[in-house]
């Protein structure tokens, strides 16, 4: 017995040091001193002196540091050069471009919530809060999305019109460029609430405001073009658009077949230094429409005119509308939502030097410029836009619940539709909570590149549950398109979004842990960057530096996995109040687990786990449900802790924990090296999973929220246009949603004097009358069934068409559409 304690105490001891990341000298004395003092009060010398023994040899090799780096770290470091693949330049431009946040902490096993907290609260300025009342708010009265998406297939004239006069285009843009230079979150807040009305007007301003010609000029333009198209961009006297999408090599700027050669030409009568462009684009947003055109290219100057290299790379130029030779083509038609798109072609097209974003030294630099800029637009747009109609869907889908009665009661009290509901609310408010996460970063100056990816992916992704939930709750109410269906347009046009900017699968796959796993990582960036330092004694020093972090942070989170797994994640550091604390202490158990598999992963497969993309996918959940949990916890802060928000909040973090945990079963169980698999499933799971989805319970708490006025649900509804009027059936559902509700009691009691046999009239109108002359109900009272009755009515109802109505609308689709003019 006295042996296992000693051998126990020393493996809790250097257990310890490990769980708290104590220096590699702490952890040698510790577990000395421990293993002496247990062993001799034990009366176990011979069980000491072995461990004591086993210990130095351990300890004295890598504490003497000159030592460790000539016998262990030199070695190691030509094994690494060795196995390592050597980054391509575009794989080091993207690593490269981008910034890591809070993410790394989530990456690194042991995160540092303080960081999280006192990160500023993210709030709108008095000017942009006023841009939300007004504008804003005058432009989604004008819209009808029936009379956008099935008459005119485009936004009418008045409205183009106030895009340009209140500058929607130039939100981006300094004001001294004439431009509205308002936060990310204000640009958020314009996409939320435009989408909440009408996808076509989202996506028409989200576009111009992210990767464009503006974004593009403001980092990387000479001041000559920034002087001349910023303020045209800003005010609409240009219409941009930016071709990159071609029909060979998708959105893959690396692999893009189209070219442009250095050579000399005519422009504007005088022989100029210039590139002939050939190029075949598609699926550009406002091409249609768009006088100055972004194009991304391969450049080539076989001749050297511009010096000794041949291939100088990805390069971007801006082509103004009446370039000869620039085709813009015909008019696509995304899913019934019909913002601006359409091809781009061009064959021999020659332009100036001048047409180079930045003017010809920046010639070759068109990859960096796109994966710095992209990040921005992608952790803004997308996001943004999922949010407004989730939120829509949160006001519409509620709203309706509660009014629709089926048996005799609303359909909102079935469990089965409490199941949807309860998804629609958790979703969005996860969803809100991410798409303000990102902006928050990109306003602290951050280009995330890695949350740009994960909020892209998982933002449009819950939206399509969200907006699938919905259809099925309003069921007939959903299917039968016309101006009284607010839903339809909405669940067609999800896979846009989810194919646009990388489609869903590819950033699941490769993007989120594929730079997650290096940009995010400490260590595995800086190992190799080591390599490339020239001088070798120094390289050795910072090898060895780095290698030796890597494996204490290694044994690290297997120890902090497995001891949170153990207990739960009931112990270690946290957060929070008294609610959250445990929240917290969740995540670290999952950001421990998850940093433990991802150098498992990374040190078994190497550079083969670059193409195990099911592997790769399922890590890169993990990481996204602990920042999107961590988005959320934050938001509940920043809101000042309510407790009317904690049932959105639990059923989302225990959705996200759920399946992060099934996202790590999934890893383990389809590792394919079984030992490793086996000792990764003792060290995450000792007690087998026992993570389980949100309870029946929270989710009729969450569904009663939602279909119900309550501050909660003025907090999910934030951003969302939900004025009453003629063109906004949904803001008038919402005004009317207190009365439905007041109009309960008062219907069960008309109901009972039905059922007891005291009304005799068969319309509804002489029931009413009858029940105020017995005395069932009062005056007001009927006053009141009767307004709730027409307005519910005209809620529930559906449109309907002549034939010859939906004939002519048939021939207008079937007829060759043509080509749009300029705006």
């Amino acid at each position: 017995m006295s042996v296992i304690l000693t051998i126990l105490a020393a493996i809790i001891a250097s257990g310890a040091c490990a769980y708290h990341r104590t220096s590699l000298r702490t952890w040698a004395i510790a577990t000395a001193v421990t293993t002496l003092v247990v062993g001799l009060v034990a009366r176990a010398p011979i069980t000491t002196v072995v461990l004591l023994v086993i210990l130095g040899l351990v300890a004295v090799p890598l504490l003497l540091v000159d030592f460790r780096r000539a016998r262990i770290s030199a070695p190691l470091l030509k094994m690494f050069a060795k196995v390592t693949p050597k980054l391509s330049a575009t794989e080091q431009t993207a690593l490269e471009a981008g910034t890591v946040g809070f993410e790394g902490e989530l990456f690194s096993g042991k995160p540092e919530w303080s960081q999280l907290l006192r990160q500023p609260k993210p709030e709108l300025s008095v000017e942009e809060q006023a841009f939300m009342d007004g504008p804003v708010e005058e432009l989604c009265a004008m819209i009808d999305d029936w009379q956008i998406t099935h008459e005119l297939a485009d936004l009418p004239p008045n409205v183009w019109d106030f895009i340009k006069k209140n500058k929607f285009f130039g939100m981006i843009i300094p004001k001294r460029y004439g431009g509205l230079e308002f936060s990310a979150l204000a640009h958020s807040a314009v996409l939320q609430k435009l989408s909440s009305m009408s996808a076509t007007l989202s996506s028409t301003v989200a576009v111009p405001n992210s990767l464009g010609p503006a974004e593009l000029l403001l980092h990387y333009g000479s001041d000559e073009q920034k002087d001349h198209f910023l303020p045209r961009l800003a005010d609409g006297r240009d219409i941009p658009c930016f071709a990159l999408t071609g029909p060979q090599a998708g959105s893959d700027a690396t692999s893009i077949p189209d070219f442009g050669i250095v050579t000399k030409g005519m422009h504007e009568g005088k022989e100029t230094l210039g590139i002939r462009l050939t190029f075949d684009k598609r699926y550009i947003t406002l091409a249609p429409i768009a006088t100055v055109v972004g194009l991304a290219f391969r450049m080539y100057d076989p001749e050297h005119l511009l010096g000794e290299k041949e291939d100088l790379g990805i390069t971007l130029a801006l082509l103004p509308r009446e370039t000869p030779g620039l085709e813009i083509g015909r008019r696509h038609f995304p899913l019934n939502i019909p913002f601006q798109n359409g091809p781009i072609h061009g064959k021999d097209v020659f332009v100036p030097l001048s047409t180079l974003i930045g003017g010809p030294h920046m010639a070759g630099q068109g990859w960096r410029m796109l994966v710095e800029c992209l990040s921005v637009g992608r952790a803004i747009s997308l996001p943004s836009n999922a949010t407004g109609g989730s939120r829509m869907a949160v006001a519409a889908t509620g709203a309706y619940a509660r009014m629709r009665k089926q048996f005799g009661l609303a359909i909102a009290r079935f469990e089965g539709v409490e199941e949807a509901l309860a998804r629609i609310g958790g979703y969005t408010y996860a969803t809100a909570a991410l798409s303000r996460a990102t902006a928050a970063a990109v306003d602290r100056g951050e280009k995330p590149a890695v949350p740009s990816a994960i909020a892209k992916y998982h933002a449009t992704e819950f939206s399509r549950a969200v907006a699938s939930d919905a259809m099925d709750v309003h069921g007939g109410k959903g299917v039968i398109l016309g101006p009284k269906n607010y839903a339809g347009r909405a669940w067609q046009g999800v896979p846009i979004a989810i194919t646009v900017e990388g489609a869903n699968i590819m950033t699941r796959s490769l993007m989120i842990f594929g730079q997650g796993a290096i940009r995010c990582h400490p260590y595995v960036l800086k190992e190799m960057q080591a390599l490339t330092i020239e001088d070798k004694r120094e390289q050795l020093r910072v090898f060895d530096r780095v290698l030796f972090g890597h494996i204490g942070f290694g044994f690290s989170n297997a120890v902090r996995s497995f001891v949170l797994g153990l207990t739960f994640a009931s112990i270690g550091e946290g957060a929070g109040d008294a609610y959250t604390r445990r929240y917290y202490r969740k995540l670290n158990r999952y950001s421990a687990a998850l940093a433990l598999c991802a150098d498992v992963a990374m040190g078994v497969l190497g550079g083969k786990l670059k193409f195990k993309e099911k592997l790769s996918a399922r890590l890169g959940d993990v990481l996204s449900y602990l920042y999107i949990a961590s988005a959320m916890l934050k938001q509940y802060e920043d809101n000042g802790r309510p407790e009317s928000d904690r049932p959105m909040l639990a059923w989302a973090f225990h959705e996200c924990v759920w399946r992060m945990q099934m996202a790590l079963d999934g890893t383990i169980r389809n590792f394919p090296v079984r030992p490793v698999a086996w000792l990764l499933r003792a060290l995450v799971f000792p007690f087998g999973r026992r993570e389980v989805p949100p309870s029946d319970r929270l989710g009729r708490r969450v569904a009663a929220l939602i279909t119900a006025p309550s501050e909660a649900r003025s907090r999910l509804l934030n951003w969302t246009y939900l004025t009453p009027g003629a063109n906004n059936t949904v803001g008038r559902m919402n005004a009317l949603l207190p009365d439905v509700i007041a109009a309960e009691p008062v219907e069960r009691k008309f109901i009972k004097a039905m059922k007891g046999g005291q009304l005799h009239s068969h319309d509804y109108d002489g029931q009413l009358a009858e029940a105020e002359r017995i005395g069932a109900i009062n005056s007001a009272e009927r006053e009141l069934l009767k307004r709730v009755r027409e307005g519910v009515n005209e809620f529930i109802a559906v449109d309907d068409f002549d034939p010859s109505e939906l004939r002519s609308a048939v021939t207008r689709a079937d007829r060759k559409p043509t080509a749009v003019k300029a705006a």
